[in-house]
């Protein structure tokens, strides 16, 4: 049997952390961080996390800034990444496709649309 894929959420609200987690663990290996710092952390260990699903808007470290370091980080670069965020706009979602980000889920999140993103980018 293969290993379920990991996916890492990055929030600082636990509650989106845990609705998150209950869409998503049946079928993957979660981690969690609160924070960006954290995140950058965690993602730069060893096996690294196959998704990161990042909240834009979290005190410190952004999900932007996140986004950012990963993406200059060659041990992190290849990471997908899938932002989450409250601010449905155009603006929002090509400032995270211009980082590097594959899409941006809005919340609140639709379960059957993120299980399908998520299926969608740990195919490719």
């Amino acid at each position: 049997m293969t290993e379920r894929p990991t996916i890492l959420i990055v929030d600082d609200a636990p509650a989106n952390i845990d609705l998150l987690k209950g869409i998503l663990r049946e079928t993957y290996k979660i981690k969690a961080a609160t924070s960006g710092e954290k995140a950058l952390h965690i993602a730069a260990k060893t096996p690294a996390p196959d998704l990161i699903l990042l909240d834009v808007m979290m005190p410190g470290m952004g999900g932007h800034e996140t986004c950012r370091q990963l993406k200059a980080d060659p041990a992190t670069a290849a990471i997908p990444i899938l932002f989450v965020t409250g601010h449905a706009n155009a603006a929002e979602h090509a400032k995270g496709l211009t980082l590097g980000a594959l899409d941006t889920l809005v919340k609140p999140i639709d379960p059957e649309r993120l299980l399908e993103r998520v299926a969608s980018v740990l195919k490719a």
